[in-house]
């Protein structure tokens, strides 16, 4: 691991970290650049990898480390570890349903949230923003937690965190991009949108990392909870649209594919 990030503050380290996985979704949203068209398989193919690579980091690298601090801090191991992981999904849940947002694929009639008048395309931005913010937050809280000395969290740990996100956002800049570019955008304007959607990333990586390093003792739930969030974006949102197509042999495979990279990642670079 270079010294030079290891010297940095945990802050800075989070943000560089959530930087990296905005850079990526924009390298995605830039393939609209390239291409006219994507294929319906290949995306849900990387929906798959997507919610695969956010289930296995939701365990790997959040929840054991959770369990494991709780049990070192004397409380009961499951305790911290339940109620942030429900407090992450109900926070997820009711901002699906006061956020005015709306699925890539689906009409416009379809819209989710509070009733609003805003454009189909910054609907769809706003869904895929509230699917990041989660992963914005589990970053910055893996490396708040290093910066907090807790030995049961290391800085190689949380960098294969960041590798793992920044890996399943390059579909979702894509998905943006080529949504907005087949409703008569610009390439330029279609790039920017998708670029944006993950512009959240860095403002909760830092939040999260500065919340732990403020108060350590709520680690614990703020690792689940960030979970939490990331498997309610998982069953609600990704799964779903996957399936949309019907290719749902491809997303399960996907989902295979991206969960064995991130348990590779966490465990051989953790």
């Amino acid at each position: 691991m270079p010294d030079t990030l290891a010297n940095l503050s945990p802050v800075l380290q989070a943000l560089l970290a959530t930087l990296f996985t905005w850079g990526v979704t924009a390298i995605g949203a830039a393939t609209v650049f390239l291409t006219v068209r994507l294929s319906r398989r290949l995306l849900d193919s990387m929906l798959g990898f997507a919610a695969g690579v956010m289930i296995a980091a939701s365990f790997w690298s959040l929840l054991a480390p959770a369990i494991a601090l709780a049990e070192a801090a004397g409380m009961p191991p499951w305790l911290p570890a339940t109620v942030g992981f429900l407090m992450g999904g109900a926070f997820l849940y009711l901002l699906d349903r006061l956020l005015p947002h709306l699925h890539p694929t689906a009409p416009t009639d379809e819209t989710e949230g509070l009733p609003t008048r805003w454009h189909r395309t910054l609907l769809v931005v706003l869904a895929i923003t509230m699917h990041n913010s989660p992963e914005g937050l589990a970053v910055g809280v893996a490396f708040g937690a290093v910066g907090a000395g807790l030995p049961q969290a290391s800085l190689a740990a949380a960098v294969a965190l960041a590798l793992g996100i920044g890996l399943q956002n390059f579909p979702e800049g894509l998905a943006v991009s080529m949504l907005c570019r087949r409703e008569g955008f610009s390439r330029l304007r279609a790039w920017n949108y998708g670029q944006a959607s993950a512009l959240v990333e860095p403002l909760a990586g830092v939040l999260g990392a500065a919340a732990v390093l403020h108060f350590q003792p709520l680690l614990p739930y703020a690792m689940a909870f960030a979970a939490g969030a990331m498997i309610f974006v998982v069953v609600e949102e990704i799964i779903p649209e996957g399936h949309h197509e019907g290719n749902s042999d491809l997303v399960t495979l996907g989902a295979m594919s991206g969960f064995a990279v991130m348990m590779v990642l966490d465990v051989a670079l953790g």
